[in-house]
């Protein structure tokens, strides 16, 4: 949960800290104080736009500090530490977002600089911002299909998931069936050319690294008497001369003699060093082995040089049209080899590819007709508890419909899948179409939400949306802007008892302008305005309890904040709620209950 706010130079507010309630907090103040900075210093700690004009006159930058709860084991408490944030001493998590004056804007999160994407996704884990922007959300066909996808939950997650996998394989196999069948003339020219590559290749057959070996083989051929005498000259000076000459005795004869005068000596030092000596002798022996071998195979052979000669011709051919070395030269065959694999437009190929995708097809026209069964039992779950809501809410003679229709598609249509005898488009979420309708009243046509409700309806609608999806909403934090727009009297009161009923599973945070809503809070935050020493607009937040509370509620009634009539009334309202309150805490919960 959001424990606690601080907001400094945005908008009116120049600093205020807001210290929220695990339950139902709520914000009022007068028009123009700067009630909706709350909510926008939350879009702006969710990762949302920065706005260079949201930045207090003579400000150098507006700043905004969230203190959030979260367990270790959180998704949030993951996303914090893959982006190498640390939390505070007492577990909690601060994520910090400023903008300045020039529109640049800066991220933190556990101390360390983070990209808004980062608080983005944090945001994803805690809150859900709900205002104006996000009704009009709720008039997009997809935003109505998640809706009714998150109140029927597992049912329709899991066909769901399985639907999107075989989905994925359907589209890669229509694709690749389409491929194959319309380059096919194009793919026989380029396999044609592969194949030519692969035949000239596979004549020559070259060996890795074989262009090193022939460059030099062929060096030691073109001088061979050079490195015959380099060589005999090294064995002679290892060896010895090969008659056994004393005069010549080499570096093997020297160091036999050398053995043997530390061998013979008397002083223990001089015999430690004879065994040194022989490990000398002992390599010079390999030495002169090798070189003796070396000067065995070193035999002149003008025909050899010659094949060796023609071998580098036959490579340097390959090596011309097709890579840089004889190792790249395989390198290509092997790639050749494979896009040929890739490029088979036989009969039999095509068959067995368009065998894959029926086969894929009737599978997932399967799960698209359970995905549409379970879409369908939920929608009428869902209509009938949103409607049993709307009914508290002063509506009691609307009536919400979730229709569930599937997506009619053209043959022609790359998506086209054929389920139950009706072509129908299989997009990325199913093969429905699923609108929220709205009955406003008895006889009344069923409209589209967008047609058939008035401004405060739509809120009424989503506040009702909202509580019915409370048990399958995991954001601890749920955050109203005015969800009571243009609703009073009666209607207000039931928004209020909604919204506790809410706080009872979430943390909720409204922003409001009617005392029937604020009357239910379980604190009161009151946004103040007034003036500093330079005339300029500033604005503060509070906490209000008791007598102040009062008079807050009686000021938001009808601005009857000095009477006693004012007084009553908001009182009143207060002893309402509490009721309300106290019954509700002893009635069952819900089942949402158990992410409290």
């Amino acid at each position: 949960m959001l424990a606690e706010m601080r907001i400094q130079g945005l908008g009116v507010i120049d600093d205020a800290t807001l210290e929220l309630h695990p339950g139902l907090t709520v914000v009022t103040g007068e028009t123009g104080a700067g009630k909706t900075m709350v909510v926008t210093g939350l879009h702006l700690l969710s990762g949302g736009r920065a706005d260079a004009s949201r930045v207090r006159s003579n400000a150098p930058r507006a700043l905004v500090e969230g203190r959030f709860e979260v367990a270790p084991d959180s998704s949030a408490a993951k996303v914090a530490r893959d982006a190498g944030a640390e939390p505070d001493d007492d577990g909690s998590l601060i994520a910090l977002r400023s903008v300045n004056s020039d529109g640049r804007s800066r991220a933190h999160l556990g101390g360390r600089a983070v990209p808004n994407a980062v608080l983005s996704e944090l945001s994803d884990q805690l809150l859900a911002v709900h205002g104006q922007n996000d009704q009009l959300r709720l008039l997009r066909a997809g935003e109505q299909r998640a809706v009714l996808d998150r109140f029927a939950g597992e049912p329709v997650a899991s066909v769901l998931a399985r639907y999107q996998r075989i989905r994925a394989e359907w589209v890669d196999a229509v694709r690749e069936l389409t491929e194959r069948t319309e380059r096919a003339r194009e793919w026989a020219r380029e396999a044609e050319l592969l194949r030519h590559g692969l035949d000239e290749i596979e004549a020559v057959a070259p060996e890795p690294g074989e262009d090193t070996a022939l460059v030099d083989e062929a060096r030691r051929l073109s001088d061979v008497d050079q490195l015959r005498e380099i060589a005999a000259g090294a064995q002679h000076a290892v060896s010895g001369a090969a008659d056994g000459d004393p005069e010549a005795p080499g570096a093997m004869g020297l160091l036999g003699d050398a053995r043997r005068r530390l061998g013979g000596a008397e002083d223990p030092v001089l015999r430690e060093l004879e065994s040194r000596v022989a490990e000398a002798a002992a390599v010079l022996a390999d030495v002169g082995a090798d070189l003796g071998g070396y000067l065995d195979r070193l035999d002149a052979d003008p025909g050899r040089l010659e094949q060796v000669l023609a071998r580098q011709a036959e490579l340097k051919n390959l090596v011309k049209k097709y890579a840089a070395d004889v190792d790249g030269v395989l390198s290509w065959a092997d790639d050749a080899r494979e896009r040929l694999a890739g490029m088979d437009t036989s009969d039999e190929a095509l068959n067995a590819l368009a065998q894959r995708r029926d086969e894929l097809a009737a599978e997932l026209a399967e799960h698209a007709r359970t995905l549409s069964r379970e879409r369908g039992e939920a929608a009428v779950g869902l209509a009938a508890a949103v409607s049993e809501e709307l009914t508290g809410l002063a509506m009691a003679q609307a009536r919400l419909e979730v229709v569930v229709e599937p997506k009619e598609a053209d043959d022609a249509d790359a998506a086209a899948l054929r389920v139950d005898e009706r072509t129908l488009l299989a997009g990325p979420e199913g093969t429905d179409e699923v609108e929220l309708r709205l009955i406003a009243h008895s006889g009344a046509p069923s409209l589209p939400i967008h047609k058939g409700a008035s401004g405060g309806e739509l809120s009424r609608v989503m506040l009702g949306l909202e509580v019915v999806l409370a048990d399958a909403d995991t954001v601890p934090t749920l955050v109203f802007d005015e969800v009571d727009a243009g609703v009073g009297g009666r209607a207000a009161v039931e928004i209020g008892r909604r919204l506790a009923r809410l706080a009872r599973t979430h943390q909720v945070v409204v922003v409001t302008h009617l005392a029937q809503v604020a009357a239910y809070a379980d604190r009161h935050l009151v946004v103040d305005k007034g003036a500093n020493d330079t005339g300029l607009t500033r604005s503060d937040v509070r906490t209000v309890a008791d007598g102040e509370r009062v008079a807050e509620l009686a000021r938001m009634l009808a601005g009857l904040d000095s009477t006693a009539t004012g007084r009553a009334h908001a009182e009143e309202l207060l002893e309402t709620a509490a009721s309300d309150k106290s019954q509700g805490e002893r009635a069952p919960r819900r089942r949402g209950s158990k992410k409290a």
